[in-house]
């Protein structure tokens, strides 16, 4: 079946791209492997040049990029800006960075010397999501790319000119051929790149029943994975909480990028004390949101990026209000071209409801009313997700005390859960495992060899 790159605001396709078949991905397989064996040998320096001509780039040309990222997914487009921006800093900060994380460290020992050496690993199978089509990939390619592996990226299906541009990008800002490689390839073809000899590992972020194939087909290879999949990030209000902020920041952190991000605050777990109040104020501030063409710097939510994703939020919705959730504001598809929903909030969210239990991922926020300050750990907790939380509240030191309890990857007080190229970034329980970003990301695709000596 061809690629189809369809306008999300429009219903109408934009381009289509055929896809390869079982013999052209051997072939670039193997020519992403011969081409990871030379680059492999190439100086920090050249490399960090090439990541810095790529942040170039992206500044250069960030308006082209963000407008094909909002054309082919539907992110508002000054959204998209700044994930371009993104891009161009995760660049700075490995060709800054990436020389240090892999010097070799000594460890005292019984030998005369001893010491921990990095190296690649090879080419790195990296299967990404439309979400963030520019950023997803940014924050796998640097670190890879820096350590001296090689990326074959399996990207979405509906964002074939986002992957295309990405690829076109590092090769005339200098990056040898096929060294990042688009593939071309369908769903069913994923099996296949991970069983070749010339794949070595596989990064994924997308959902968790993808996670699941691609660990077991990776585990039945031996081949290292990372996985980032779904979230359902508790978003903990407390009853000192500075309401005013906490409710800008809740619309924020719930409702940017359509609501279409894992790291999205989507429960919002609230004590008795401050719930009408701050159920008042984010009412009010959800349905002040401009929805409208993604084109439209004024606009705030533009469309969802396929029509599929806005048919099974809206079965989430639907079903909770049928199972006693309220339906506070929205809960409705818009009518119209565009897969637009309405920005939603459901109140009174019980684990009666299946929106206590699956990920909303899209412009649907839900409110669960907690029975006192302890109460909203074992919500957070209650749940088979754990990437990102956070917490709200003026007493930063007992927010800390609280979040060393929490089951995820992060927790973020008084603040929104984001990446940051500085920070590690990943889930636990069906969130994931491994870590991006950081040292600890570079690191997950390197072999630490120990060398002795007598």
């Amino acid at each position: 079946m061809p690629f189809v790159s369809l306008n999300p605001t429009t219903n109408q396709v934009i381009q289509t791209y055929a896809s390869w078949d079982i013999g052209h991905l051997e072939q670039a397989l193997g020519k992403i492997h011969s081409a990871q064996q030379a680059w492999a040998q190439t100086s920090f320096i050249q490399r960090a040049e090439v990541l810095r001509n790529v942040a170039a780039q992206l500044l250069a040309q960030r308006d082209r990029y963000a407008t094909l990222i909002t054309q082919e997914m539907g992110k508002p487009l000054r959204e998209a800006r700044a994930e371009v921006e993104k891009c161009a800093g995760v660049c700075g900060y490995y060709a800054q960075h990436g020389e240090e994380f892999m010097r070799s460290e000594p460890v005292a020992s019984d030998a005369g010397k001893s010491y921990v050496a990095y190296y690649p690993l090879g080419a790195v199978l990296s299967i990404m999501p439309w979400n963030f089509p520019f950023w997803q990939v940014f924050r796998a390619a640097a670190p890879a790319l820096m350590a001296g592996n090689a990326l074959a990226l399996k990207h979405a299906p509906n964002v074939p000119q986002c992957a295309l541009a990405i690829e076109t990008m590092f090769r005339e800002c200098g990056l040898p051929e096929e060294l990042l490689t688009s593939l071309m390839i369908e769903v069913g073809q994923v099996a296949d790149a991970i069983a070749s000899p010339h794949i070595h590992a596989v990064t994924l972020t997308g959902s968790e029943a993808a996670g699941r194939k691609v660990a077991a087909c990776a585990g039945q290879h031996l081949k290292k994975c990372v996985l980032e999949l779904g979230g359902s990030d508790p978003f903990i209000v407390l009853h000192d909480a500075d309401i005013e902020h906490t409710v800008n920041m809740a619309v924020a952190s719930r409702f940017l990028n359509c609501g279409q991000s894992c790291i999205a605050a989507k429960r919002f777990v609230v004590v008795p004390q401050i719930a009408d109040e701050f159920l008042h104020q984010f009412k009010t501030k959800v349905e002040a949101l401009k929805l409208g063409d993604p084109l439209d710097d004024a606009t705030q939510i533009g469309p969802m990026a396929r029509l599929d994703l806005r048919a099974e939020l809206h079965r989430q919705v639907s079903e909770s209000i049928a199972q006693g959730a309220v339906a506070l504001t929205g809960c409705k598809p818009v009518e119209g071209e565009g897969f637009f929903y309405q920005p939603s909030i459901l109140d009174h969210v019980t684990a009666n409801n299946c929106a206590w239990h699956e990920e909303l991922f899209g412009p649907a926020a839900i409110v669960i009313r907690a029975a006192s300050e302890e109460d909203t750990l074992r919500i957070a907790n209650e749940t088979r997700f754990g990437l990102g939380s956070s917490i709200w509240s003026k007493d930063t030191a007992r927010a800390e005390r609280l979040a060393s309890h929490i089951q995820a990857g992060c927790t973020f007080i008084n603040g929104t859960v984001k990446s940051d190229p500085r920070l590690p970034f990943g889930g636990v329980k069906a969130s994931g495992y491994g870590r991006e970003l950081s040292r600890l990301g570079m690191h997950e695709f390197v072999n630490a060899k120990t060398v002795w000596v007598r």
